[in-house]
This record gives structure tokens, sequence and C-alpha cells, in this order.
């Protein structure tokens, strides 16, 4: 956490610790935290303060968006493979239909196109909600958010445009992907705030079945009494995220093209998964042949560098993650995905030793494994 949304959110933890819904003097207290903090995430994200709705975090604002949207209005709802389970798995919840993607994990423009026509041709019940993510969570990918809306807004008009933009914020100037959605999800902790507590953003008009029903709170979206030590907090962080947004690229993406650079010419048969241009900055994914990455990660552990494969667990053995899978990577590739993510606490001596300690890792890995 950033350490102005831990100071923001303290008071909140304790001396201020009121129900905003309440009545008395320090509800009132709460409620106008409540409310500023819905003030500076509007602001930042290019909406009204009314469209703010808290949640508790991305998982809760992108079920909210897909299976809400369906049991009020029916219809199909269409995502792409790449999407995060928050959303893959809610779409497939209420039987819609997921869409392919192109080797840089984009989303298959044709594909989507041709579930919308044939929707609106009558050939299947029409598109009730599209759920595209604004960054990939995996690799890095940016979509092209006012294409995909354009293409819904032609053959399915009445359609929800959704984005999970949970890794969007750090990279992408939000005032650019909100006039091209009607419901936006953010989770705190990706730019610094607290875990537990997200945003769903709502156009205005736009209607769902509420997940959470009871006291009414958030204009009877989200009922539930809000955590105002975690809006305090994660409307902090998205403030000071989006100021450094343009600095922090920069700098961010000098770091990570020196990683990537660092690790292509250090390990052998090493190659990155996106290019840089369809990517945001703090994303460095590589798949590396002949290597089984859960022994890698053990090995980077050990000698203090954090980070992921990008695959799960699954009947006790690694299986290629499902975003890879889509991007049509072959198999051998994927079993040795590396997950390397760069932020506003990254310097350039971590970026050093990180090259240092994958390379003398992987050789490790396939001197045992040869």
């Amino acid at each position: 956490m950033r350490p102005e949304a831990i100071a923001a959110m303290l008071p909140f933890l304790d001396v201020q610790f009121a129900n905003p819904s309440g009545s008395h003097r320090f509800a009132r207290q709460a409620r106008a935290a409540l409310d500023d903090a819905r003030d500076v995430v509007a602001a930042v994200v290019g909406c009204r303060p009314g469209d703010v709705v808290f949640t508790a975090g991305g998982t809760e604002a992108d079920n909210t968006a897909i299976v809400g949207t369906v049991a009020r209005h029916g219809g199909t709802a269409v995502c792409a493979a790449t999407e995060h389970h928050a959303v893959l798995h809610a779409v497939e919840q209420v039987g819609g239909v997921v869409v392919g993607v192109d080797r840089f994990g984009h989303i298959d423009l044709d594909q989507l196109e041709a579930v919308l026509a044939g929707a609106a041709a009558g050939e299947h019940p029409p598109v009730s909600v599209v759920s595209v993510m604004a960054v990939n969570n995996e690799v890095g990918t940016v979509n092209d958010l006012a294409v995909v809306a354009a293409l819904v807004r032609r053959w399915q008009p009445a359609a929800l445009v959704h984005t999970d933009a949970v890794q969007a914020a750090c990279w992408v100037d939000l005032h650019t992907v909100t006039p091209h959605v009607d419901l936006m999800s953010l989770s705190g902790h990706k730019f610094g705030g607290p875990k537990g507590i997200g945003v769903l953003v709502v156009r205005e008009g736009v209607t769902f079945a509420p997940l959470l029903v009871g006291g009414g709170q958030e204009r009877e979206r989200r009922s539930g009494t809000q955590n105002v030590a975690g809006a305090v907090a994660l409307a902090e962080a998205l403030r000071l995220a989006h100021l450094e947004r343009e600095a922090e690229g920069v700098r961010i993406a000098g770091l990570r093209d020196a990683l990537v650079d660092g690790l292509v010419a250090a390990v052998p048969n090493l190659v990155e998964t996106v290019p840089r241009a369809h990517k945001v900055a703090g994303s460095a994914h590589v798949c590396i042949s002949g290597v089984e990455n859960e022994a890698l990660l053990f090995l980077l552990d050990d000698a203090g560098v954090c980070a992921s494969a990008a695959s799960a667990c699954a009947a006790g053995a690694m299986e290629p993650s499902h975003v890879l899978a889509a991007m049509g990577v072959d198999r051998a590739w994927a079993a040795g995905a590396l997950r390397l993510t760069l932020g506003r606490t990254t310097t350039a001596a971590d970026v050093d030793r990180a090259v240092s300690v994958v390379a003398a890792a992987v050789a490790r890995v396939r001197e045992f494994s040869a």
C-alpha cells in the first residue's frame, strides 16, 4: 500500500468508525468521508459521483456486471477467452459465449462481430452484456475498447459494454476508457490501496440485479455497510496513481525494457510473450523453452525474487494458463511461462538482480533436467 493511503484510512479504523448509514453526527462524518472518496474516484475515472459503486473488490464488481445484467435483462453474456476468471467463470455460469483472441491476446473482432450479428439476425438470443478487459492481468495486452464498443453499438445497441479495468489504472488514462463502456471494474490493491475494496462504475441509466440485497446502500446497487476506511484509502491511492501515471509509465517502461532485454541476452531459448507495443509498461511476461516453471519459481523465491508462472495447479499437475492457451502458445513454451511485474517501487537494482537470479535459476533447472 501507498503510505498516503494507509494514513488516509487509519482514522476510520479507530476514531471515526461510525456507520455512514446512521443519522448521528459521527455517522454523518463517515458519510461525508465516503462521499468525498466517491468524488475523487469519479474525477479520476471521468464519471458522475453517483455512478461510483463501492464493492468488496474487482471480483464482486465483475460478477455484478455479468450475473446482475443477465439476471435483470436476460439474454446472452459474451467475453474474451483471456478474461480474468472473475469474468470468465461468471459468463460460463450464465451460459454465455466465450470469444477467441489473436496471438497477442486481443479479442478477435471478427469472432465478436459474428456473435453480435448472429444475435441481430435472430440466430440466437440477444446479447445483453459484452465484457472485454482493458488490460490483461497476465500478459499485459491492451484492448481497443472504442472498437469493441462500436461493434456492440452497431449490432446489439441494447447490450451493455463492461470492462475489467483492474489492471489498467496505473497505465491507462481511465478518461479514455469510460466514454466507451457502461460498466467498469476497479480494485484498490492494484494501485496501492488496500485489499477488499473495489469499484463498479455504472453509467447513468444502466440497471442490473444486485448480488447483495438488504439495507439498500449504494443506491440499492450493493447493500451492506460500506467500508469507509477502504473507500477513503482507495480514493487516495487512485488519485496518486493518476497524478504519477505518465511519468511513472515512462520510467517503468525503461526498466521493463532493460529487464526483458537482459533476460533475452542472458537466457537461451527465452522469448517475450507479447510485443511491447501491444502491452502496458509494467508487464514483463516471458516464456522459456525446456523449463518447468514450478521448479523455476521455487528457485527464484529462494533467491528473493518473487514471480508467478501465470498457471494454475489442477489435479496435482501444473497446467498452462488459460490466457496462453487461448493465445495459441505452444504447451512446451507455456510450461516455462514466467510473469514478472514492475511497479512504482521497482528500481534499476531490482532489475539487475532479477536478470542475474533468473539466468542462474534457469541454468540450474536445465542442468538437473538434462
